[in-house]
């Protein structure tokens, strides 16, 4: 099994928030069919720290993850991005800050069939008009165990190596924020253990802000702190998680899920 790493290192001393939600609301559909899937969420994703989002399935958490990530627009309530408020931006505005200060790690890969594996990985760097730096470039195709495989298009990689091309290309570009909405579900536990401590070493040492949506209590244990919601809400947080420590919350909120 994955273990999770301890918690040995210094914290971290950056005080800023990289993304915050502030009274967070989000309702799909009207009258016998309405569903509240966030009810005045409010919350700090701070700079320089690894947060995992958990709760019971349905509970919010992608939706959370994609308002955040200025994918999904709120019904009531705000979101920011550093110092920018996504209310109010344009279609255009709001692609260019996606596309240079945003990372998105998600199950469902949004790769290019027509495109290598390299140039999906580049593509974003590539539609912003930057070069990669080709020394982290190369750390991070070794790490995702993808460096046999870059001339392959997606239909030619496994489910899992197709994965690996989307993380890789989230991390290329080094954002000021990575969202990931189980960014190892489709990894065995081995490369998902690398990839995980791989985020780990680019919070710790490079100051990177991570968040993730995660069922896996053991990829939770990767973490800074983990936040849990329950039908919609914002319940409870715990800092320098441990899988045990997951599991149990986990199990004490599963009595109470939908």
């Amino acid at each position: 099994m994955t273990t999770a790493p301890q918690h040995q290192y210094a914290p971290h001393t950056t005080p800023g928030i990289a993304a915050a939600t502030t009274d967070l609301t989000k309702v799909y559909g009207t009258g016998d069919t309405r569903v509240t899937a966030l009810d005045q969420v409010s919350i700090d994703f701070r700079e320089g720290e690894f947060t995992a989002i958990m709760g019971p399935s349905g509970c919010g958490k992608s939706t959370l993850l994609h308002c955040a990530a200025g994918l999904d627009t709120p019904t009531s309530g705000s979101v920011r991005v550093g110092t920018t408020e996504l209310d109010g931006l344009d279609d255009r505005q709001l692609t260019r800050l996606r596309r240079d200060r945003i990372g998105f790690i998600f199950q469902a890969f949004n790769l290019l069939p027509t495109l290598t594996a390299l140039e999906n990985i580049t593509l974003p760097l590539s539609l912003a008009g930057r070069k990669p730096d080709q020394q982290w470039l190369d750390r991070v195709v070794a790490m995702v165990g993808l460096s046999q495989r870059l001339g392959h298009r997606p239909a030619e990689l496994s489910g899992g190596q197709q994965q690996r091309v989307a993380i890789a290309r989230a991390l290329t570009s080094r954002p000021a924020i990575i969202f990931g909405d189980e960014p190892t579900g489709n990894l065995d536990s081995r490369a998902g253990a690398e990839v995980l401590g791989f985020l780990r070493d680019s919070v710790r040492e490079l100051g990177q802000t991570v968040v993730m949506v995660t069922h896996d209590p053991v990829a939770a244990g990767f973490a800074d702190r983990v936040v849990f919601l329950s039908d919609g809400r914002l319940i409870d947080e715990m800092a320098h998680p441990t899988p045990e420590r997951v599991r149990d919350a986990m199990l004490r909120l599963s009595g109470g899920s939908r």
